[in-house]
């Protein structure tokens, strides 16, 4: 009752003055002693011992001025504060389409491609608290790793099982594993719907066109941030013998950089060229700036009345004063 830190009305807060004068009257009428009895003689009761009624004779008067007290601070309506701020968030549903054929095992990057694509996309979805994040992977033909969820422990846990053993078809059908990532965003409800999509190498697999596929992406709204992999000019690439061991020769990096820069302007997103670790983690970085939650701080402070706790008390200490001076010093108000 006590913790106020406002008063709605604190002028009236003046009224406590009345009780100054009302004080100092009292006690100077106290001091000054009141009616007098004329009597023969005071013998026996010069040694008369004062009853607790002589002390207490004073309380209906501290339990009025008090009361008094009370009930001005309540018509001054104090209050306490509690300061906040709710936040909304717009949601944003984003799929990664993960390139899983043959060529992500490339050394340009360390230790190899795939292996730092899962490493900063892992770092990209601890990242992103508030959003549902899918995975697709796609080589020879795609398909759903994980679909749309808020449940990141589940995701980055699937996300390093991705490997390149995961299709039996090799290739790089860039125009599917597109199609796939727009599958499931297209029911979304989510404000801004993106896809990720990661490649390094030529779409020569699959049945649905790249640029076909990102027409559909375009239908449902969905934005898409391509990314080429590799170095530029030769790259240690692995090449399998007879026996499925594997070796490492230097090969041309080809990527088909026009057609994922289509993609992009397409959707309206944007194509990025990664060439070592440190670019693809710089990429990552950007798009999560890009596509940053959009969040609506609103402050806010709410008082809460505490008049009636001081106004309760205010009225229990008058009845008392009064019940005081009727019951126990007998006295008529």
């Amino acid at each position: 009752m006590f913790e106020v830190t406002h008063f709605a009305n604190p002028r009236l807060l003046w009224l406590l003055l009345v009780l100054v004068p009302v004080v100092a009257n009292y006690v100077y009428q106290t001091l000054r002693g009141g009616s007098a009895l004329v009597i023969s003689t005071v013998s026996g009761l010069e040694n008369r011992r004062k009853g607790w009624k002589f002390y207490a004779r004073h309380l209906p008067f501290i339990f009025l001025c008090v009361a008094a007290a009370l009930l001005v601070v309540a018509i001054a309506r104090p209050q306490n504060s509690e300061s906040g701020s709710k936040s909304t968030t717009e949601g944003i549903d984003i799929v990664l389409a993960l390139d899983v054929s043959g060529s992500m095992l490339a050394r340009d990057f360390q230790p190899d491609r795939i292996s730092a694509a899962k490493e900063v996309a892992a770092k990209f979805v601890n990242d992103r608290p508030n959003d549902r994040i899918g995975l697709v992977v796609f080589a020879g033909e795609s398909f759903t790793q994980c679909p749309l969820t808020s449940d990141k422990k589940v995701l980055l846990n699937l996300l390093s099982q991705v490997s390149l053993g995961m299709m039996d078809a090799d290739g790089t059908a860039i125009g599917n594993g597109l199609a796939t990532a727009v599958n499931r965003l297209r029911d979304s409800e989510a404000t801004s719907k993106v896809i990720i999509l990661l490649t390094d190498g030529v779409n020569n697999s699959g049945q649905i066109a790249p640029l076909t596929a990102a027409e559909i992406a375009k239908t449902y709204n969905i934005r898409v941030y391509t990314i080429g992999v590799g170095s530029r000019g030769m790259a240690p690439q692995p090449t399998y013998d007879i026996w499925g061991n594997v070796r490492y020769v230097q090969a041309k990096v080809e990527i088909d950089e026009d057609v994922l820069r289509k993609i992009a302007t397409m959707t309206g997103g944007e194509y990025f060229r990664a060439t070592d670790n440190n670019k693809l983690r710089d990429i990552y970085t950007r798009i999560n700036d890009m596509e940053r939650n959009k969040v609506e701080v609103d402050d806010y402070t709410r008082y809460n009345e505490l008049y009636m706790g001081f106004a309760l008390w205010g009225l229990a200490l008058l009845v008392a004063a009064y019940a005081l001076r009727i019951f126990v010093f007998h006295r008529i108000p």
